[in-house]
């Protein structure tokens, strides 16, 4: 890249699609003869040049699962020292990865050095030293009702990689969240990095973290299907989740918009619906949504959670008006497959958590 191309491509915004750009980058140089010399910040600026202030760090650690009476709370040692650790590195490593402020003199002079800065930590990263900000619930300190961070966690936890768990109110929320990324959760800071975005975090995790783990055990990959496979299992869920949102959000229940809006839910139940007796009939290996089934994915991660929301919603709010296990009956199986998965449960929350959060929504 010249340096005008360079310096153009910082003007751009940045959406978590980029980090696919990024991911392509990494598979071509990690996999290339002088990979040993090239650093994960130097990939970031040939592949997308705003990214490029960001840096690995890499630690071993021995992975231990995660529960609820593993969360921290603001005013916890662990949490005042992660929060201290980060002030002590943010200037040298600044987080920069979807910041809310424009790139710095130092992220473009490592775009006109193709970020070849020296640093001790190898190309990849390794786990350990992961803090996952989430939204919390009504009493401030336990999981919140958020989707997103469901989805996250989930992966978290198929990959069994230990983590600490921070819920944060808008009040306990660490300055610079607030300050470099605008207060969005969920939020993974692993060591000196930060990733916000749920889908940017997922792919994180699942691209970086495969193999054995240092008990000698397998990391699931959850992507284990080809491209064209995974494309239409994510496609089959497009615009669910906001029909979801905007039916639960409905206060006028029976009302023509109302009505309207269950409809447009229902052609999205529909949708996944028939993805899984198309993949049925070919027959299935398994209750997943991807290929044959046989494997969960991260489609299946992210959504699992909006299904949860979607049927506690429904009774909460909409007297039922939709059975799934009656008019979608491939759905309403799966749906018991995936919530009955350690991993969900292991993430999950109360439904009356859930009809709290769209309880607030809907006033």
């Amino acid at each position: 890249q010249t340096k005008n191309q360079a310096e153009m491509n910082l003007t751009h915004g940045q959406r978590g699609g980029f980090f696919q750009i990024s991911i392509v980058a990494l598979r071509f140089f990690l996999s290339s003869s002088h990979s040993s010399r090239i650093t994960p910040a130097a990939v970031s600026a040939f592949a997308f040049p705003s990214l490029a202030s960001s840096s690995f760090s890499s630690l071993a650690f021995t992975p231990q699962r995660r529960t609820t009476s593993s969360i921290c709370s603001r005013g916890s040692t662990s949490s005042r020292k992660a929060q201290a650790d980060l002030i002590s590195t943010s200037a040298s490593s600044p987080l920069n990865l979807f910041p809310s402020r424009p790139i710095t003199s130092t992220s473009l002079s490592m775009v006109r050095t193709k970020g070849l800065e020296k640093r001790e930590e190898g190309a990849t990263p390794l786990a350990g030293g992961m803090t996952l900000y989430i939204k919390a619930a009504e009493d401030g300190t336990s999981p919140g009702d958020c989707p997103f961070a469901h989805f996250v966690r989930m992966v978290l936890h198929e990959k069994n990689l230990d983590y600490d768990l921070l819920p944060s109110t808008q009040e306990t929320k660490p300055d610079w969240l607030i300050d470099h990324y605008g207060g969005k959760m969920p939020a993974l800071r692993h060591r000196k990095e930060c990733y916000v975005e749920s889908d940017v975090i997922a792919q994180y995790l699942d691209f970086f973290f495969q193999g054995d783990d240092d008990d000698g055990n397998k990391r699931k990959d959850l992507s284990p299907y080809s491209k064209a496979e995974m494309e239409e299992g994510g496609a089959c869920t497009d615009g669910f989740f906001p029909a979801v949102a905007k039916y639960l959000k409905s206060v006028d229940n029976g009302s023509e918009d109302d009505i309207s809006l269950k409809q447009n839910l229902e052609d999205a139940l529909n949708k996944i619906e028939s993805h899984l007796a198309k993949y049925d009939d070919d027959g299935r290996k398994g209750p997943f949504l991807v290929g044959d089934g046989e494997h969960i994915t991260l489609v299946d991660c992210s959504l699992a959670p909006k299904l949860y929301h979607l049927s506690v919603g429904l009774k909460a709010f909409k007297e039922s008006a939709i059975d799934i296990a009656q008019s979608y009956p491939m759905l309403g199986a799966y749906m018991d497959a995936v919530f009955g998965l350690d991993s969900f449960k292991d993430a999950s929350y109360p439904e009356e958590v859930v009809v709290w959060g769209w309880g607030n929504a809907r006033k």
